[in-house]
């Protein structure tokens, strides 16, 4: 049996203490923590803490702002963002609509067209190619 005091396995995980950390990222206003504290709230060694920061740092989600203090530069939801994501909203929707009207107007113009050739009353103009044709066989 294990002492009340051990931690558990899972507990101790990388992963677990991956997600810990990026909810003390995340709660920070500015996006910054210092990597001290963050070992003393997650109970954690340093170790594991620059462990989770060398990766973030790899792929470029924080940067070391300074000694032991690491900011943020993965996505933050602003005012100004959010504006932007419903301006880029709206004008998807307004492209649609633009392209949904554009193929009516191509399947009309088909349809026109075809009718117009296969009219009878129009086949009594010959096209170019026929009169060429014609030409062609009486030389």
């Amino acid at each position: 049996p294990k002492v009340a005091t051990e931690k558990s396995r899972y507990d101790t995980s990388l992963n677990l203490t991956t997600k810990r950390f990026l909810d003390l990222l995340a709660q920070s206003p500015d996006g910054v923590v210092d990597l001290n504290w963050a070992s003393q709230v997650l109970d954690v060694q340093k170790r594991r803490i620059y462990d989770i920061t060398n990766v973030l740092e790899g792929i470029h989600l924080i940067s070391k702002k300074s000694k032991n203090n690491i900011q943020w530069l993965g996505n933050r939801i602003d005012g100004a963002s959010v504006a932007r994501f419903q301006a880029l909203q709206r004008e998807v929707s307004e492209l649609t609509d633009a392209e949904e009207k554009l193929d009516e107007l191509i399947n009309k113009c088909s349809l026109q067209l075809r009718l117009l050739t296969e009219d009878t009353h129009n086949k009594k103009y010959p096209s170019i190619r026929c009169v060429l044709k014609d030409r062609w066989r009486r030389a």
